[in-house]
């Protein structure tokens, strides 16, 4: 997938309402018109272009098929415009006299990029890890595997020990790895912001099994809670705030 595509596809009011409401649930086409107010043949046209863009994926349930998002894509391209966001470019500092062209850098690049360069399709996921499961608090966190995705699929994975990197220190520890994409239990407000300032994609509330966990982000079916909060208090008490089930999740809850 190209960003340049996902991005045209992305560009209007209505296909954005229809991934915010397939982030919640899965819909056919039918239940997405009723919810949007358009006719049914608009809406297979923009599922049409989102589909060619490798935004939605779709699944045949008897004489219906229901749409949901592709959510490893997505995060491609989140994390794309995210790099952009984050750059720091270097100064000049050498251009020539008269408005002439001096760059140093003018050389840097000996063929024209091109909008292949803009490819997204590979992704670093971590998941907190201890024992083969999700662990259940960010800042405690001693393990992660962390697994390199391309074309949707995970090509490796690896346990790296956290040890010693401190609470605060594990959204750059994280960077430094090159992740873009994070799954874990509870999660503190502070450590949502500095995940957020690296530019990492979190998806919180979640448990289980750590490689079922990847598994199930990379089809686009895993169930989370973006509102899971964890506070710690001075007394020790502990308190995350897990998730629970409802329409926010992904798969049919309706009979939209």
């Amino acid at each position: 997938m190209e960003l340049t595509t996902a991005l045209k596809a992305l560009a209007d009011d209505n296909r954005l309402l229809i991934l915010r409401l397939l982030g919640r649930r899965d819909y056919c086409v039918r239940a997405l018109a009723r919810q949007l107010g358009i006719s049914q043949a608009a809406v297979s046209q923009h599922l049409k272009v989102l589909r060619q863009a490798g935004l939605v994926s779709s699944e045949k349930r008897g004489y219906f098929t229901h749409y949901r998002t592709a959510g490893t894509d997505l995060m491609a391209v989140s994390s794309a415009l995210a790099a952009l966001a984050q750059a720091s470019p270097l100064l000049c500092g050498d251009c020539g006299p008269d408005g002439r062209p001096g760059c140093r850098e003018a050389n840097a690049f000996p063929t024209p990029l091109s909008a292949k360069s803009w490819e997204v399709n590979k992704m670093k996921l971590a998941v907190t890890y201890e024992n083969g499961q999700v662990f259940q608090h960010f800042g405690h966190c001693e393990q992660f595997k962390v697994y390199s995705v391309e074309e949707g699929s995970v090509r490796s994975s690896q346990v790296v020990s956290a040890a010693g990197s401190g609470h605060g220190a594990l959204a750059g520890f994280l960077q430094n790895l090159g992740v873009d994409t994070l799954i874990c239990g509870g999660i503190g407000g502070g450590a949502r912001t500095a995940l957020a300032q690296a530019g990492i994609q979190l998806y919180p509330g979640v448990t289980g099994d750590s490689d079922q966990a990847a598994a199930d982000l990379l089809a686009g079916r895993l169930e989370y809670d973006p509102d899971t909060m964890c506070s710690h208090h001075h007394d020790g008490e502990h308190n995350c705030h897990s998730h629970s089930c409802g329409e926010d999740k992904h798969g049919c809850a309706g009979n939209g």
